[in-house]
């Protein structure tokens, strides 16, 4: 089933103010938004050399020069987060597997890996450092597996496996998010061949400039 998988990128567009906030201070909106455009360009570009069928972007916003060719891009709907992913399961179908924007250390491996899981499994889980999860694979759309699970919280991890509860579920590796500069900064130093890398670095260079 590994090839019959849909990859799905939940994403915002990179506009100043209104994405990575928790990254101002120290960086600028500006810089923050950058740093957001890099990252998810570098994981689109992942997605693209990974095996699927299809690959989506979920995009609340308008698409931009970061799009690589082969994505399709679904409007987002919903009010919540946890709606939004809902909702896009339910309009790509199954099976998919969906990540965000903000682990631009994903590999293409690591996304085939949890595609092949779904041979196997109902479900994959990626857990992240922050108490959440960076990767949701589903062999089937569930909106109710989704709908209602608090997000942004050191529990919601816990709370999205509760919903879990009777499939066969396959979890994967802990992985970072990007919410804070320091989580930025170690997230660089794992990936620093990426664009992602490459702002952060110059991020942090006009900060410490700045201070001087």
């Amino acid at each position: 089933m590994s090839g019959g998988v849909t990859l799905i990128v939940i994403a915002k567009e990179p506009v100043p103010g209104r994405v990575k906030t928790r990254l101002i201070p120290p960086y600028t909106a500006r810089q923050a938004a950058l740093i957001a455009e890099a990252a998810l360009a570098d994981t689109l570009d992942t997605v693209a050399a990974a095996p699927a069928t299809r690959r989506v972007v979920a995009l609340a916003g308008r698409p931009g020069a970061w799009l690589p060719r082969g994505v399709e891009v679904i409007a987002q709907r919903g009010a919540g987060l946890d709606e939004r992913l809902a909702n896009a399961f339910a309009d790509v179908g199954g099976p998919a597997v969906l990540i965000g924007m903000d682990t631009p250390q994903v590999t293409p491996g690591m996304l085939a890996d949890a595609s092949r899981r779904l041979n196997d499994c109902d479900a994959v889980y990626g857990p992240a450092a922050d108490g959440g999860f960076w990767l949701l694979g589903l062999r089937e759309p569930a909106p109710h597996r989704l709908r209602g699970v608090p997000m942004s919280r050191p529990d919601t991890g816990v709370r999205q496996l509760e919903r879990l509860e009777g499939l066969r579920v396959a979890t994967l590796g802990t992985l970072r998010d990007v919410d804070t500069a320091g989580d930025a900064v170690r997230v660089a130093a794992q990936a620093p061949g990426t664009r992602f890398a490459a702002a952060v670095r110059a991020a942090e260079h006009a900060v410490h400039a700045g201070a001087r």
